[in-house]
């Protein structure tokens, strides 16, 4: 039985844990929910899986929640008590699905209280990869994947050293305008790039998978997460996401990980790590699937892969610029104030205007994405 914490319960990776949870309840037992504003979906939540405590951003809404559960759970608030609940002394593993900043410094309590972490929260690697990881090594714990490529990575190394490596491979599913000529770009709309042609996820994550910055970011995580150097991390476009990830070593075997598309393998693989339990979720018939595919992807379509090397390579405080810049650029192209390429362009420059900080300290990342979201905007509105 492993004791999860759960930070973003109600979001899209968030649901899907809760199924894990309910798939597996000899093997899971939820003792911490997190939410940000989503107080009636917590509400129901906490009344299926009676935890020992949850938490809402806002300290009005949380109030209120602490006389709807009359006393059957602490009830907690803010930033406070997302570090409460990632050092829950019940908590084996806390599972970090808080979109943004929010859950790089419940990453770093959870890591000095002896707790293992599952990311699912790009930010944290791609910010603060370096940090997070020095600071697992020296309490013991482990950084586990949520994200299916690296979950995928993460099954194929089983531990094998980064000597014996010579590439890893991301898949990408090539996103909705895999095959669109670059002439059309300007013209892609926000409702035809919320259309991924393989996964349903968040708007944020659906218009990164779009412009290819979600693999990208993706790049940067693998580099940290298992200690590869960017030139050793690929991308090849795999339209059918059945292959998941690959590992090429040096005497040029590969190992890939398949299976159908659903974010309940990789959620469920990292809450029973070491162990496999059986689950008849995830079902995957090669012969009905008949043909896999794969593909160079196209850098002068999809700027985002150099980009992203470029900050992965650079390092300091250029990864977190990137994300930065990245998050407000797409939230400009939703609220239809930048096009589609605009997106790739507002991030370059951005980067370009950053003077690099070399091993920078927790708050000189936070002050980076600070300055990058300011630069991002000017950017962008102008």
């Amino acid at each position: 039985m492993k004791n999860v914490v759960l930070l973003g319960s109600t979001g899209s990776i968030g649901t899907s844990s809760i199924k894990v949870a309910e798939d597996l309840p000899e093997h899971i037992r939820l003792v911490g929910l997190a939410a940000g504003g989503n107080a009636d979906l917590l509400l129901e939540q906490a009344r299926r899986h009676t935890p020992e405590a949850v938490c809402l951003h806002d300290p009005a809404k949380a109030e209120v929640l602490r006389g709807q559960l009359k006393g059957s759970a602490e009830v907690w608030s803010g930033a406070e008590g997302l570090i409460k609940l990632a050092t829950l002394p019940s908590a084996d593993i806390i599972l970090i699905a808080i979109v943004g900043t929010a859950g790089l410094q419940p990453a770093l309590a959870a890591i000095r209280a002896g707790k293992d972490i599952a990311v699912a929260s790009k930010e944290i690697l791609v910010m603060a990869g370096e940090t997070i990881m020095a600071e697992a090594r020296a309490h013991g714990v482990k950084v586990l994947a949520v994200d299916s490529e690296h979950s995928a990575i993460f099954q194929c190394l089983e531990d094998k050293p980064g000597s014996s490596v010579r590439n890893l491979w991301l898949t990408a599913s090539g996103g909705p305008f895999r095959t669109t000529p670059k002439a059309e770009f300007e013209s892609i709309t926000v409702e035809r790039a919320l259309k991924h042609p393989s996964w349903v996820m968040g708007r944020k994550i659906t218009i990164d998978s779009a412009t290819l910055f979600n693999k990208g970011l993706e790049m940067i995580e693998a580099r940290w997460l298992f200690d590869i150097e960017m030139p050793r991390v690929q991308v090849v476009v795999h339209p059918q996401s059945i292959v998941h990830s690959m590992v090429e070593f040096v005497d040029g075997s590969m190992l890939a990980q398949l299976s159908t598309p659903d974010m309940c393998l990789p959620i469920q693989y990292a809450l029973t790590h070491p162990h496999r339990v059986g689950s008849a979720r995830v079902q995957t018939n090669l012969a009905k699937l008949g043909t896999l595919t794969f593909e160079e992807p196209d850098e002068d379509r999809f700027p985002a892969l150099g980009l992203a090397r470029r900050a992965g390579g650079t390092g300091g405080t250029l990864p977190a610029v990137l994300n930065a810049a990245n998050e407000v650029a797409v939230e400009s192209f939703i609220n239809r104030r930048l096009s589609f390429p605009g997106i790739s362009t507002t991030v370059r420059r951005v980067m370009d205007a950053h003077q690099v900080v070399d091993r920078p300290s927790f708050d000189q990342i936070l002050e980076a994405d600070r300055w990058a979201r300011s630069e991002a905007s000017a950017v962008a509105s102008g």
